[in-house]
């Protein structure tokens, strides 16, 4: 028996391991997506631009939660896994209520710089802890189950910020969501622990960071993976911000009903989206390793019509029809990629090859996607007046082809270059 299957084996209760990742997944994605429902009463009480809101949703957040990944997860590496992931949780949520007290841009901005140094330390450590307790046959789909956190998180964001902004306020989201994940934190850390004996003497040996990075360097599949990834990001993360004011301005739904629709494409279309990606990563992946990039490189490509349908249409219940399919072709990929990720590496490298792929998928994804969508609106703006939105985000589906072709390149390469 392996290492790794003897630690996964012997590690108690993976499952509930598993569940209680997704718990702060969820807290991760409410925090960081709560902004986008929020956007309208922020922007008029601010008086901020469609430009400044972008920055707040994706750079301001994506900067330092990019960079600090990869030296936090190099950490959580050498040390403990489940407390950089608690003190993480922390850290982001108080953040997230201090967004709340906000009265400027930058105010709201440097909140914001904070809610990214917090989130910085959850992800990539959750992969490796999952990778510790789950075999690599199971991988994919247990990663699958983690990201549903994705969907899960974002449609509670959504769904709380736009009942307790109607009920109350925008500030009263900010602050109720952040202390709600303060509460978690000591919860999550006194169920969740590092990965069993069997294996802790690996990561005591772990190699040096810049082993790491070379090792990855030298993997066409990585640069491929993390490039396709960031460039379905730069779109998915760019279409979850804005679709709420897409709604209220071209369809006319107020801040409930937004909440409302958007909350259930997420929940629908998202969570099957993510589980069929998971169980098809395990199942073509197992035959051939060009699958787990293959899946994804299919789903893009069928979600491109989709979306462009829900986008031009003037009815916002055709809308939610035509969303439902490419919601669910956009988290396809989560399951796959990560899994293919955690095994161009052994297991003791693992957090910090999963936070160098976050790097290049957050910064350019989230980082860029957001930003780009809100800049490319101001400047149609002069030509489609109140409708600049919604043809941004249908030039924007461009990406989604760009992604396929690079997840398609990366295929017979992840054969050649597949480790553990």
């Amino acid at each position: 028996m392996s290492g790794e299957q003897s630690g996964a084996r012997a590690g108690a209760r993976p499952n509930v391991v598993l569940a209680m990742l997704l718990l702060v997944y969820v807290f991760n994605f409410v925090d960081r997506q709560i902004l986008a429902i929020l956007a309208a009463p922020i922007q008029k009480e601010l008086e901020l631009s469609d430009g400044q809101m972008g920055l707040l949703g994706g750079l301001a957040f994506a900067l330092l939660y990019s960079t600090l990944g990869v030296p936090l997860a190099w950490l959580a590496d050498r040390t403990s896994r489940s407390w950089v992931i608690t003190i993480s949780l922390v850290l982001w949520s108080g953040f997230t209520a201090l967004c709340g007290f906000a009265s400027s841009f930058w105010q709201i901005f440097l909140a914001r710089l904070g809610v990214g140094i917090g989130e910085a330390g959850g992800v990539a450590p959750s992969y490796a802890l999952i990778g510790d307790y789950f075999p690599s046959h199971r991988r994919a789909f247990a990663l699958s189950v983690y990201s549903l956190g994705i969907p899960l998180g974002s449609a509670a964001g959504v769904l709380a910020g736009g009942y307790i902004a109607a009920q109350v306020d925008w500030r009263a989201a900010f602050i109720a969501v952040g202390i709600a994940g303060l509460i978690a934190a000591p919860l999550f850390k006194l169920v969740v622990r590092d990965r069993p004996a069997p294996v802790a003497a690996e990561r005591t040996e772990a190699p040096r960071f810049s082993a790491v990075a070379a090792m990855l360097a030298a993997k066409p599949s990585f640069w491929l993976l993390s490039f396709g990834a960031a460039t379905s990001s730069m779109l998915g993360y760019g279409l979850a911000f804005w679709l709420p004011s897409l709604l209220q301005r071209s369809f006319g739904l107020d801040l409930i009903a937004t909440s409302h629709f958007i909350g259930a494409v997420l929940l629908l279309g998202g969570v099957a989206g993510m589980l069929l990606g998971g169980w098809l990563g395990d199942r073509l992946g197992s035959r051939d390793r060009a699958w787990f990039a293959y899946v994804p490189a299919c789903a893009f490509i069928i979600g491109v019509p989709f979306f462009a349908a829900g986008i031009y249409s003037g009815s916002a219940t055709l809308a939610f029809a035509l969303f439902l399919i490419p919601q669910a072709m956009a988290y396809v990929w989560l399951g796959p990629i990560l899994s293919a990720v955690q095994h161009l590496v052994g297991p003791s490298e693992r957090a910090t090859a999963s936070a160098l792929f976050l790097l290049i998928n957050n910064l350019i994804g989230l980082g860029g996607g957001i930003f780009a969508l809100g800049a490319l609106s101001e400047a149609l703006t002069p030509v489609y007046g109140a409708e600049a939105l919604r043809y941004s985000m249908l030039y924007s589906l461009a990406l989604y082809a760009l992604a396929a072709l690079l997840m398609a390149l990366a295929g017979p390469r992840l054969r050649r270059d597949w480790h553990v």
